[in-house]
């Protein structure tokens, strides 16, 4: 699974990106421009927690019936004309599309914008065959011809200003026009267009699938995905087994909520919907479609205490509001996932030895909930992963000590009150302008950017006891 998208430590990778100026400023810029677009959505479509309650009963209705919604979904793709296939693993998601790929005998293939593709690793295991993989969102192109990964669930390339990216373009394609969103863009068009008619099979992902028709949603903001998906002769949809709704008329809701929460638009400019493989007597559309359905651990997670997140339609708002994400950025959690929705699901899907840090990064300052529009508790969320690691002893040896010391202390009221009297006149010997004569572990991180408080060599006890008389 390539869930990870780094091989360097923690503290490494965020001290890389709260280096990185040209970052944290295209994020601000962002956050900013989307959370005031978002705001005046919000406002304009009324009623907004009414329909956040709407949204978590009709993702919560699907969870608790999504056994039944699975097949009901499969059973219509079938009578559609189409192929499906559920995989419990990444590797069995892979090796499914990778044996299409090879029956077909593809050379070239398109895919637009997909996150669970990029967490089943989809692309390395169709190169390891010689296929040449284009991604087609623009975004994802930009960084997929510097070998760079997404840094953000809706907009993969957040992390790069418009310099950077025509200083990227002239260095891997020769590009020499101004550096304006226009021009660029229409670089890449003329590049990629010749990609489309080439392809062998088109890839997407899925945005919802509807149980009742077969049908899958598809919501983008170019016109890449339409020609990924009807122009090759073969069309493989890949969808995270939990991202089902029952009818359009509760697609209709989600979306409704995703594009204000994503973007800050009434609408994304493409809503697409896709039926199975063309029929006889129609033009449009591939002749093969194949919908893979991905457990890859969404299972084990409804099953336990973090069922709640599997309620999350990737919008993003967490990330867009998440005041750690606006410092290190997406790259700085080193998962596919990050932010807010990346620190509990990475840990879940990608386990503890891999992403025991990501629930560190954040503050516990509840911004995500109030701006999640399917309700999903965040920052409960992250606190539950905490515990699970503190009580699984994964906590650096150092912290699990020092805990353990001040429980038996705070155990013992005469060793207590022996231990605040010495410390607070050592303290007030030790502590000169904010800081601490050795500074090691998290004292140092911590007085990085703080300073320690002044101590006047008296514990709060004696200085109580000393006022009541």
């Amino acid at each position: 699974m390539s869930l990870k998208t780094s091989h360097l430590a923690f503290k490494a990778r965020v001290d890389n990106q709260i280096h990185n100026e040209m970052m944290r400023k295209a994020i601000v810029k962002a956050q900013e421009t989307i959370g005031t677009n978002r705001q005046k959505m919000v406002d304009e479509l009324g009623h907004w927690e009414e329909w956040r309650d709407l949204s978590k009963q009709i993702r919560n209705h699907v969870l608790a019936n999504l056994d039944a919604y699975l097949h009901q979904l499969s059973e219509k793709v079938i009578q559609n004309g189409g192929k499906i296939y559920f995989a419990e693993t990444a590797e069995e998601a892979t090796a499914y599309i990778r044996q299409v790929a090879l029956e077909k005998k593809a050379k070239k293939i398109v895919k637009s914008k997909s996150m669970v593709t990029e967490e089943i690793g989809l692309n390395e295991v169709l190169e390891k065959e010689g296929m040449s993989v284009v991604e087609t969102d623009l975004g994802e192109y930009l960084l997929q011809i510097v070998g760079d990964k997404p840094s953000h669930i809706v907009v993969p390339a957040i992390h790069k200003d418009r310099h950077k990216i025509r200083q990227e373009l002239h260095d891997t394609l020769g590009y020499d026009g101004p550096e304006t969103p226009e021009a660029m863009t229409l670089f890449v068009r003329e590049k990629i267009r010749q990609d489309f008619l080439e392809a062998d099979i088109g890839i997407s992902g899925c945005n919802f699938a509807v149980a009742e028709t077969g049908s899958v949603c598809l919501v983008t903001n170019e016109g890449n995905l339409r020609l990924a998906t009807t122009v090759p002769k073969t069309h493989i949809a890949v969808m995270g087994m939990e991202r089902l709704a029952p009818t359009f008329k509760e697609v209709d809701v989600l979306i409704t909520m995703l594009a204000r929460s994503a973007v800050g638009a009434k609408l994304t400019a493409y809503n697409t919907w896709l039926t199975g493989p063309r029929l006889e007597g129609e033009t449009d559309g591939p002749e093969e479609f194949h919908l893979v359905v991905v457990d890859n651990g969404r299972s084990k997670i409804l099953a336990s205490e973090f069922k709640e997140v599997l309620r999350c339609i990737r919008c993003g708002a967490c990330l867009n509001t998440c005041p750690a994400y606006r410092q290190i950025g997406g790259h700085g959690y080193g998962s596919i996932y990050p932010g807010p929705i990346g620190s509990v699901i990475s840990p879940l899907l990608g386990g503890y030895e891999e992403f025991k840090e990501l629930p560190y990064a954040c503050s516990l300052c509840t911004a995500c909930n109030s701006v999640c529009p399917v309700k999903i508790p965040l920052a409960q969320l992250i606190l539950k992963h905490r515990e699970h690691i503190a009580q699984n002893g994964m906590t650096p040896a150092a912290e699990r000590l020092s805990i353990f010391g001040f429980n038996f202390a705070n155990s013992h009221p005469t060793l207590w009150k022996v231990g605040v009297n010495l410390g607070a006149k050592v303290a007030g010997k030790l502590i000169k302008n904010g800081k601490a004569p050795i500074e090691v572990g998290a004292l140092a991180e911590w007085t990085k950017a703080r300073d320690l408080p002044s101590a006047e060599g008296q514990s709060f006890r004696d200085w109580f006891n000393s006022r009541g008389k």
